[in-house]
């Protein structure tokens, strides 16, 4: 059931200043890689991909492009929506597991590539849920009166650092970049109005990348090894992000004085539909209050909710007055959720 547009309930609980999200954009590459595709690498059909994972296509981006490719393309589509310039963003925030570099900072690339020479720059390093870690982290500098214009990426290649010779986990992921430009606006009466993030580091070894830090350097000797990409406990993943993800929803709508009812759209993040699913069975709310892409983009990791929000946005999903949540869950463990009124 779709709720209609109206004003705040008196029991939303708002942070002193304003911050609304003015402008989204996304970033997809054009080579999209099917289920079929996959079976000529591993031993894998589409029929046992689609049933474990829901997903069909992901998009794979091309040997030059690079993650701050991505992320410049949907930055400038945002700003457009937004109608804001470059020289009005104050901070670029990017989060991604696979950046350009170690350093610099990917957000500095972006940079330069869509002329923000008045921004600061920096990358967020929380997997999966780095997106709205970006967002929690965007609010603070806003309501603080540090900046009024935050550009928050989620920007991904995760094609780089997949194995595909390993039907476990190169069936799961795909390139692309979302944006969302976050700003105070004092005539605005919606925007975000609760977050919460959290991390349990006890699980730091069920979804990580082992090689490449000073911990374990990629050496002649071990390159043969992946160590270097993508490695995943399937059966831990799954349990700790339903239960992490259904805390993070509880506690961003008890921190907004809302109830599930109250939200018009859940868009979780688009790791597995069997995860969406049973996060839907548990807040006992039918799927189809969810915004789904999962099947056409796979995991897009820090990209995910990002490009999901674009869309809802740009389809009509999303109507003034709404209230929105997003509901994230990654490597670290972490995981993070925020209540917006559209």
């Amino acid at each position: 059931m779709k709720s209609q547009p109206r004003s705040s309930p008196p029991s939303v609980k708002r942070p002193g200043r304003s911050v609304s999200i003015v402008g989204t954009g996304s970033y997809l590459p054009e080579r999209v890689l099917t289920n079929e595709d996959l079976s000529a690498l591993v031993d894998t059909t589409d029929e046992w991909i689609t049933t474990r994972t829901g997903i069909k296509t992901r998009r794979i981006a091309a040997k030059d492009e690079h993650t701050s490719d991505m992320a410049a393309r949907a930055a400038l589509a945002a700003m457009e929506q937004a109608n804001v310039t470059a020289e009005e963003i104050d901070l670029i925030l990017l989060a991604t597991a696979s950046p350009d570099m170690v350093f610099p900072a990917t957000a500095c690339f972006v940079q330069t590539k869509i002329g923000a020479k008045n921004a600061a720059c920096l990358d967020v390093s929380a997997a999966c849920a780095g997106f709205l870690f970006a967002v929690e982290i965007a609010q603070q500098f806003i309501t603080s009166h540090t900046y009024n214009t935050v550009m928050v990426i989620g920007a991904e290649k995760l094609s780089s650092i997949t194995n595909w010779t390993d039907r476990n986990t190169c069936v799961l992921f795909g390139d692309g970049a979302g944006v969302a430009i976050l700003q105070h606006r004092s005539t605005a009466t919606h925007g975000v109005i609760s977050t919460h993030i959290g991390s349990n580091g006890d699980y730091n070894d069920i979804l990580w990348m082992p090689g490449g830090g000073c911990r374990t350097p990629i050496t002649a000797e071990n390159a043969h090894q992946h160590l270097q990409t993508i490695h995943m406990s399937g059966k831990d993943v799954y349990k700790q992000a339903v239960t992490s993800m259904l805390d993070a929803s509880k506690k961003a709508l008890d921190k907004a004085g809302l109830t599930i009812e109250d939200i018009a759209c859940v868009i979780p993040h688009q790791a597995n539909v069997r995860i969406i699913e049973a996060i839907a069975d548990r807040l006992k709310i039918p799927l189809d209050r969810f915004f789904i892409n999962v099947d056409r983009y796979g995991n897009t990791s820090a990209a995910a909710v990002a490009i999901a929000l674009d869309e809802a946005n740009r389809s009509g999903r999303l109507k003034q007055g709404d209230f929105i949540l997003m509901v994230v869950f990654g490597g670290g463990l972490t995981w993070a959720s925020t209540v917006i009124e559209w």
